[in-house]
């Protein structure tokens, strides 16, 4: 295996940046809607515009009756009508609105619940212009100033409206872009003191700029896709998301190759930042460099046996594997994470196709699959007192899968050299012993009876050269086989044994693998 520095490795997925522009479709409101998206280096840019937003090539529209103004009654259009609203005890007045001077819009109604006070009216629509509420005008009002107007109208409330035909289109395609939910995380990776991290709430405009830094993209997680013409966005946070879909597969592929190239720079940008923070402050995981991080979609297992895949943030150290629910952007975030698997007592396999998983089964597929209609996806084992902790995931690309797996099994070997040896009490034949399982020296068995260690009788000592086999019973017994006259020898380790096998197993492939071999 070479010693690639992590780092490289991932400048070098992406060369340069790339960029691309073209007609999609977005999800939203349950339905499709046809946008311009523009990719830049770090940022995915969706917008309508006028010729856009009626429809799209495959036949396919936003059609929403609030928004429905063409059947609407043409003496209502641009006129001036005063319309009574008596609250409701519970609902209110029954109605969202939006706009506002500072959107540069009236104060529009954008949606009337069905059953409560406005709608009993049967007066109200949506794209009404609130111009006053009990007299007071609201015709240069703020939002804020609107919302604060209506909840102290009283019990019964006096809306002057006009329905502006004219203004509705934009307000409702420009409410379809708003609806594209993104919260704009923070752009740094570290927090510092004083950053501001607020989203905008402005939802009048016909452009939404999603922050392409440490996003998840992805394709088949969220929705079945069988034409293999979608892919998806996932903010850090995990709590905005954005569908898009594209005129056919081959499209498809180039957009998400193109978008997924642009944020696996921005990642090794943000994880040499990340390490300018958290190798010299203090919370870090335990002060030590981030090797290689990224999303990952792990494979979940939930009640009778069925499995779903869910994201999830993975980061390597030269002795960990750190998994997080979302990324974390402060000191304090990155010293907590959700797992952390010591990487001495963590082995990695990598699966090409989903037909082969752990213990040779075949792991469930998200649904529909990679972009091949087949799932790239690698394994991790760590030993542990609790016994073996498993973990699937799936990654988007061969690169992906390489670098991933390449990196844990370099790692895993570094630390295995790294730690030379450990130590573990057990017992022997009756007697109180400990294991001592050394880099270069291999196994050796020593009285543990004695208080002066110096004069501790060496039970046995065997080199790896000697060693056959090893089995363990996942409770407390490991067996280690040495061949010859000696044969085999059980320990009692008093806890589980996973731990030291997974330990031993390491430590004979970092050997092997020194020697020029694969382990």
């Amino acid at each position: 295996l070479s010693q690639a520095d992590p780092a490289n490795m991932a400048l070098t997925t992406a060369a340069s940046a790339m960029t691309r522009s073209g007609l999609l479709e977005v999800y939203v409101r349950d339905r499709w809607c046809r946008v311009l998206v523009s990719l830049e280096e770090e940022t995915l840019t969706i917008s309508l515009e006028d010729s856009v937003g009626a429809g799209d090539q495959n036949g396919d529209a936003i059609r929403n009756s609030e928004y429905d103004h063409d059947q609407l009654p043409e003496s209502i259009a641009n006129h001036k009508r005063v319309v009574k609203v008596i609250k409701q005890d519970v609902g209110g007045l029954g109605i969202s609105i939006k706009g506002g001077k500072e959107n540069k819009m009236p104060i529009l109604i954008s949606k009337i619940f069905k059953g409560l006070a406005a709608d009993q009216t049967e007066s109200l629509y949506v794209g009404d212009a609130i111009l006053s509420v009990n007299g007071e005008d609201l015709r240069d009002a703020t939002h804020d100033e609107a919302v604060r107007a209506l909840k102290r109208a009283g019990k019964e409330v006096v809306l002057e409206v006009k329905y502006l035909r004219e203004v509705t289109p934009y307000f409702r395609r420009s409410t379809v872009i708003g609806e594209v939910g993104w919260e704009n995380a923070s752009p740094y990776v570290i927090k510092e003191p004083g950053a501001d991290n607020k989203a905008s709430t402005n939802n009048f405009t016909e452009m939404k700029t999603i922050p392409l830094k440490m996003c998840y993209v992805t394709r088949n997680l969220t929705m079945p896709d069988p034409e293999q013409r979608t892919f998806e966005l996932h903010s850090p946070d995990g709590r905005s998301s954005c569908i898009l879909r594209c005129q056919d597969a081959s499209s498809a592929s180039l957009w998400f190759a193109a978008i997924h190239a642009n944020t696996s720079m921005l990642t090794a940008s943000a994880m040499a930042e990340a390490n300018s923070k958290l190798v010299s402050g203090r919370g870090s995981p335990g002060d030590r460099e981030i090797k290689h991080m990224g999303w990952l979609c792990e494979q979940a297992h939930g009640e009778g046996g069925s499995s779903t895949w869910k994201p999830v943030f993975a980061a390597l150290t030269p002795v960990d594997l750190l998994l997080y629910d979302t990324v974390p952007w402060s000191r304090e975030e990155w010293a907590v994470p959700v797992q952390s698997h010591p990487l001495l007592a963590t082995r990695c396999s990598a699966y090409f196709d989903s037909r082969v998983g752990h213990g040779g089964t075949t792991p469930s597929r998200s649904p529909g699959g990679g972009a091949s209609g087949r799932d790239l996806a690698f394994g991790t084992r760590t030993g542990s007192r609790q016994g073996i902790e498993a973990h699937l995931f799936r990654v988007e690309t061969q690169r992906d899968l390489a670098a991933w797996t390449r990196l844990i099994v370099q790692l895993c070997h570094q630390a295995a050299e790294d730690m030379k040896d450990v130590v573990q009490a057990c017992a022997w034949q009756g007697r109180e012993c400990k294991l001592i399982v050394h880099y270069e020296s291999g196994f050796t068995l020593m009285d543990n009876s004695n208080p002066n260690e110096s004069e501790s009788e060496v039970l046995w000592n065997f080199p790896f050269e000697r060693m056959r086999m090893s089995a363990d019973d996942g409770a407390r017994l490991l067996w280690l086989d040495f061949g010859g006259a000696e044969g085999e020898q059980q320990l009692d380790m008093r806890t589980c044994p996973k731990p030291i096998v997974f330990i031993i197993h390491n430590f004979l492939s970092a050997k092997v693998t020194r020697m020029g071999l694969f382990a």
